[in-house]
């Protein structure tokens, strides 16, 4: 492998130009010499494409004739990565920001682990109380038992308390690398989940593959979380309560799946319910959930 591998940043867009103009624009300032943008469109409808195409001639483009999701719509830059022989392939967020030499620490990292398997870097908030040093993520926990993700360092202030390299057993989709020989290994994104809970699926085989999932806190990204207004879909709500069933289902043993269904059906399913009703005051986002809840049991439940 060159002294820079070549790396493929997979950016998906639907419907989402103004973020993702502020990321690409992010990219101006990326100090790694060997890298690439890829952009992925999922069908959007709000003069998207056209924009970018006027704004950056010449960047690659792939647009999807109907909106394919977040898991499928990247395999198809995926796909793409792996053909034109991209060394590294990364999945980002339309709605981050990155930090010029966040590629450099990734890779730095990716060729000096042994069995690594994904790197993902340190998450900031893009804007939280008017600070940008909380940190969002500084590596994270997944637990099979609870079907629950936990960000270590959440809502804190970066003061200097996550900045060892460390594993972590899963990485958020908001950015995640990978070489290709990975992907080749393990497989896609499962489709299957659309959108939500498909990052940690992708974690879990990882990890069965026998390789392992790093934090790199020198890498660094900011993150829209919690500050996008008028961009609620509904139907997110759905695939975030049926997918974690089927997660457990593909992944999880018997006494897993057990200690799952009464932690799920005892606590969880009802904190998330009272969330959207009375803070978030939406009885249509509680229905959405109620729903992949519904879907999600039935899946676990069948052969």
């Amino acid at each position: 492998m060159s002294a820079y591998p070549k790396v493929t940043a997979i950016i998906l867009n639907w419907n989402g130009k103004a973020d993702t103009v502020e990321c690409l624009d992010s990219f101006e300032h990326v100090d790694y010499p060997n890298y690439e943008v890829l952009l992925v469109d999922n069908a959007s409808t709000d003069g998207s494409v056209e924009l970018f195409k006027e704004r950056y001639p010449g960047i690659k483009i792939i647009e999807n004739p109907i909106n394919l999701g977040y898991a499928e719509g990247n395999n198809v830059g995926i796909r793409r990565a792996i053909d034109d022989r991209s060394d590294y392939i990364m999945i980002l967020n339309n709605d981050t920001v990155v930090d010029p030499d966040f590629i450099t620490e990734l890779v730095a990292v990716a060729e000096e682990v042994p069995d690594v398997g994904f790197v993902g870097p340190k998450n900031y908030y893009y804007e939280h109380g008017g600070r940008k040093d909380i940190i969002n993520f500084a590596g994270g926990i997944f637990s099979i038992y609870r079907g629950t993700t936990y960000n270590i360092g959440i809502n804190e202030i970066d003061r200097g308390q996550y900045n060892e390299i460390k594993e972590s057993n899963y990485i958020p989709g908001s950015c995640v690398m990978v070489k290709r020989e990975l992907i080749e290994k393990i497989g896609l994104i499962n489709p299957e989940y659309f959108t939500y809970w498909e990052d940690t699926d992708w974690c879990v085989r990882v990890a069965k593959a026998g390789y392992r999932s790093v934090y790199v806190p020198k890498a660094k990204i900011w993150h829209k979380i919690g500050v996008q207004k008028g961009k609620k879909n509904i139907k997110a709500y759905y695939y975030f309560g049926r997918n974690i069933f089927l997660l457990v289902k593909k992944h999880a043993n018997v006494p897993q799946t057990i200690i799952f269904m009464l932690y799920y059906f005892s606590f969880k399913v009802w904190i998330t319910t009272i969330v959207s009703l009375f803070y978030h005051q939406d009885i249509s986002e509680a229905i959405s959930f109620l729903k992949g809840v519904k879907e999600g049991t039935r899946i676990l439940m069948s052969p």
